[in-house]
């Protein structure tokens, strides 16, 4: 049982079990498959549309381009229900189909998912978990130097979503990859030089990777980077190296700008939930701590309805399919909660500090 907030919901005590989601929480194998179905085959027909017609006119190739970019973003939504194994019934059917997924994006999706669950196990404990930016505190802030407050307003600028995100999806899952391996093989080197008798099995055993939690995530990383980068030669032969290289960057570069701005909308803004870790309330890190992103309908299906967010941080076994509905069921609970829209975004943006003492988020401008 916890107490919301007076300010938003006027002393009312509300249990999660005073929430209808047992019946939303059942996956659809059927509504599962249509929905990969009305994804993939569309992604991949844009592919060879954007391809033909560029022989035929660039002109056409902008609102193509477009299109790809919101089918992407859709792929990546999906892989985040496969993450939670709420999109099939079969938690092999989520690992296969996300990793299909995933690679379209570049991300490896059984890796991506288990750091993502952190977030669901600590959203609002802003002293554990500091969003997507590593977002300092106001005292952190204030002890960095001049030139180092500069960096880091100008690293969560809003426009370096752009550049940050191209990295985190084309580059980063390559560099842990390669990182890993090389830790892997300097503890090797160790343990041969202490004993060069030791067996591989015990150098294994002894080994704590930075990069994974696990073997499963290592062998997901792993294939995950041979089958984009492989996919990357193919596509370049098939339809030449400038035109496709061009085009994939351009698409991951806008799709992860607008995974980052809808993440950053639905967890940064103000009145947020943003507490420290004692006193912390999980119930109150999901209703208070997400926001209701309203979305036009079809800005809604590319994102596979994640705009109901509190619904879902309430269950991520909810799967896309059944969070409108959950969320219209339990609106009686939900009608304070933090509701944005688009015009939002860029207002949000600026809350990159976390008061502490206060336990809220703020903008620069209103710490200055």
């Amino acid at each position: 049982m916890f107490h919301l907030k007076p300010h938003l919901y006027m002393e009312t005590v509300i249990k999660k079990s005073d929430f209808i989601l047992q019946p939303y929480m059942r996956s659809n194998n059927l509504k599962a498959a249509y929905q990969v179905l009305n994804t993939l085959i569309p992604y991949f027909l844009l592919w060879y549309l954007a391809f033909y017609t560029s022989k035929i006119s660039l002109l056409f190739l902008p609102p193509i381009i477009i299109l790809i970019v919101l089918f992407s973003l859709r792929c990546f939504s999906l892989m985040h229900d496969c993450g939670h194994n709420s999109l099939f019934t079969s938690k092999l059917a989520n690992r296969i189909v996300g990793f299909v997924f995933g690679a379209i994006n570049a991300m490896p999706q059984y890796w991506w998912a288990r750091d993502h669950a952190y977030h669901h196990k600590t959203n609002g404990d802003w002293e554990r978990y500091r969003g997507i930016g590593d977002f300092l505190s106001t005292q952190e802030y204030e002890q960095l130097s001049e030139s180092g407050q500069k960096l880091y307003r100008y690293t969560r600028h809003p426009f370096m979503t752009l550049v940050g995100g191209f990295f985190y999806l084309a580059f980063k899952p390559r560099l842990i990859l390669l990182l890993g391996i090389f830790d892997f093989m300097r503890h090797s080197f160790n343990c041969l030089r202490r004993d060069p008798k030791v067996t591989f099995a015990d150098i294994k055993s002894s080994h704590k990777p930075k990069y994974w939690g696990t073997e499963a995530e290592f062998w997901d990383v792993f294939l995950n980077n041979i089958v984009v980068i492989s996919s990357w030669v193919f596509f370049s032969n098939l339809m030449g190296a400038g035109f496709f290289l061009t085009v994939y960057a351009l698409v991951l570069m806008l799709a992860a700008a607008v995974f980052i701005a809808v993440f950053f909308v639905q967890h940064n803004f103000e009145d947020a939930y943003a507490h420290k870790t004692e006193g912390w309330d999980y119930l109150l890190g999901a209703v208070e701590g997400s926001s209701y992103l309203k979305l036009p309908a079809v800005l809604n299906w590319f994102t596979a309805d994640i705009g109901y967010h509190s619904i879902h941080h309430l269950s991520e076994k909810i799967p896309n399919y059944n969070l409108r509905a959950c969320h219209k069921q339990n609106l009686h609970l939900l009608g304070k909660v933090k509701t944005l829209g688009i015009k939002d975004m860029l207002h949000c943006s600026g809350f990159i500090l976390w008061d502490a003492a206060g336990d809220r988020l703020v903008s620069i401008k209103e710490y200055s």
